[in-house]
């Protein structure tokens, strides 16, 4: 079987982290490079828990850090929800520094892009700066971009500003580039990352499953995203599943476009689900996801790692 190339751009991250390790060892997808976006925490802590992870996966695949701010806002974090690193909860061991490349982020994905010879699928779980700007400065990466599978956005409320989901709210002028490229665009948001939930009982499975398990219910105990009780939230890992299973959402192709101007919903994504606004649809969007479907794969999937 064919691997399905793709890059992740990211910003480590507790939920990250787990949809790494369950793309890094699936049989299906052929990680080609890691970018790191300032995010999550600063691009410095992110590019730092991108090499621990590698290193604890035993993994080679190489990581470029990419933008320390987004393109206009002043930056913002969620060391609230991820804890002052991004990844507390774990002792990890010191990284293996030679991994990090010495090209930007934007350049290395470039490069990655235009030496495939099949077209490669990016898959942004953080903030969209680095694709913005890839784009932007490249245009001729687009032929060779199979599509972009985000997770970002929401189709109602938000969980960073009243209507806003924290990855495109961190960065909307980056994330209206992107959802105005003409680009393949899959939007994986916060609609179906509040249903993909990890329960203690699934947590304590995960503590003797495998190292990997193990790591993971460490790094749970530090995470906000939900609680240990009612349920931790596995919004980045909803974007692999679309890649892998995408039988388990339910999705609408439909017009999407981003609030940069609104005074109290900036960050906004519109989603024009009954096409009031007259636009062809540029995204495919999951709007539903089977939760029971969802927690069997998760814990499959990262039986599969090491």
């Amino acid at each position: 079987m064919t691997k399905r190339p793709i890059i992740i751009d990211t910003d480590p991250g507790i939920d990250d982290a787990v949809a790494l390790a369950i793309a890094l060892y699936s049989d299906q997808l052929d990680v080609r490079l890691i970018t790191t976006v300032a995010g999550n925490v600063s691009l410095d802590k992110v590019t730092f828990n991108a090499l621990r992870l590698m290193k604890f996966f035993n993994k080679d695949v190489p990581v470029a850090a990419g933008a320390r701010i987004p393109l206009i806002k002043e930056p913002i974090d969620a060391s609230d929800i991820h804890g002052p690193t991004g990844m507390d909860g774990y002792d990890f061991e010191q990284p293996d520094e030679g991994q990090l490349l010495q090209e930007h982020a934007v350049n290395a994905m470039r490069r990655v892009i235009m030496d495939s010879e099949a077209p490669v699928t990016i898959v942004p779980i953080g903030p969209l700066t680095n694709i913005a700007l890839l784009l932007h400065m490249y245009p001729e990466v687009k032929e060779r971009i199979a599509e972009i599978v985000l997770m970002g956005g929401s189709t109602g409320r938000g969980n960073a500003g009243v209507m806003a989901e924290f990855n495109i709210y961190a960065d909307p002028e980056a994330a209206k580039i992107v959802f105005q490229s003409g680009l393949p665009l899959v939007m994986v948001g916060l609609d179906v990352g509040l249903k993909a939930l990890v329960y203690p009982e699934d947590s304590e499975k995960l503590k003797v499953m495998n190292k990997t398990g193990h790591m993971m219910y460490q790094l749970f105990q530090k995470y906000r995203g939900g609680s240990m009780k009612t349920g931790l939230k596995m919004y980045d890992s909803c974007a692999v599943a679309y890649l892998l299973r995408p039988d388990m959402f339910e999705v609408a192709e439909t017009f999407v476009d981003v609030e940069l101007n609104g005074s109290l919903t900036s960050g906004c994504t519109v989603v024009d689900l009954k096409n009031y606004l007259k636009q062809p649809a540029n995204a495919k969007v999951c709007v539903d996801i089977d939760p029971h479907l969802f927690k069997q794969w998760f814990m499959e999937s990262l039986q599969k790692c090491n």
